[in-house]
């Protein structure tokens, strides 16, 4: 409704890597810049290599590369992609656009990197309530990765995001209610090493701290809700890093 409604003087920013919203572009009379992670784009941004590209009026500007940023996983190149697009559009200058990009270090919660320990990095990923999130942050992972996970059950099918937790997941330790249907779940799926550690975060925490060793990373992403132990998120992220900061 909203690019429906936009003049020929406004500007919509799609992406381009999902079919459904390419086909938006019939029905919308504003400038399209598109974003892809995919492919080249005829006008708007996209990744090139290792370079985020702005392609307008047929030329190219690398507006930075993906190693200069605090963020990542293929989802965040998506977003800054998005992001540089919109302010573009509204007439942030390049450079302006180029330096928040290198120094933006991402919000609470969502894959945020809390401290490392002997080599081993820990990432508070609580706002990971469902699969399709935490499927996410796993994907932004090259691999090695002890899994906390579970809390409210959602009752979601879990088929896809245990079938990533099988290639990403070297040890899943698994809190609260959703326990026994995500430990069925993921035998199922063929992860191999699972424990339980009740609704007791610290214990968890303290298991994959005694089990870690670089190059692994320690991940926060519980693919449930949190209110069989907490009020919401933000106080689960809060008390997984405060319990980090303890150890």
């Amino acid at each position: 409704r909203i690019f429906r409604n936009q003049t020929k003087r406004e500007t919509a920013v799609l992406n381009y890597d999902d079919p459904l919203i390419r086909q938006m572009e019939k029905d919308i009379q504003s400038r399209i810049l598109y974003f892809s992670t995919n492919t080249e784009v005829p006008v708007g941004a996209f990744l090139r290599g290792k370079e985020l590209i702005l392609r307008i009026h047929g030329r190219d500007t690398c507006i930075c590369r993906t190693d200069e940023l605090k963020l990542f996983g293929k989802h965040n190149i998506q977003n800054c992609l998005a992001a540089f697009l919109i302010a573009y559009a509204v007439g942030a200058p390049l450079a302006v656009i180029r330096k928040v990009l290198k120094e933006f270090s991402g919000v609470e919660h969502r894959i945020e990197f809390v401290r490392t320990i002997q080599g081993v990095p820990y990432y508070n990923d609580s706002k990971g309530t469902n699969t399709d999130a935490s499927i996410k942050a796993l994907e932004a992972f090259s691999g090695h990765v002890i899994l906390i996970a579970g809390g409210h059950d959602k009752m979601t099918p879990l088929d896809t995001f245990m079938q990533m937790a099988a290639k990403k997941v070297d040890i899943l330790i698994l809190v609260g209610e959703a326990g026994d249907r995500f430990e069925q779940e993921a035998r199922k799926a063929g992860v191999k090493n699972i424990y339980r550690a009740g609704f007791d975060m610290e214990k968890a925490v303290r298991m994959a701290r005694n089990m870690a060793t670089a190059p692994q990373v320690i991940l926060l992403s519980p693919a449930c809700s949190s209110y069989d132990m907490y009020d919401n998120f933000e106080q689960r992220g809060d008390d997984f890093k405060r319990i980090v900061w303890s150890l």
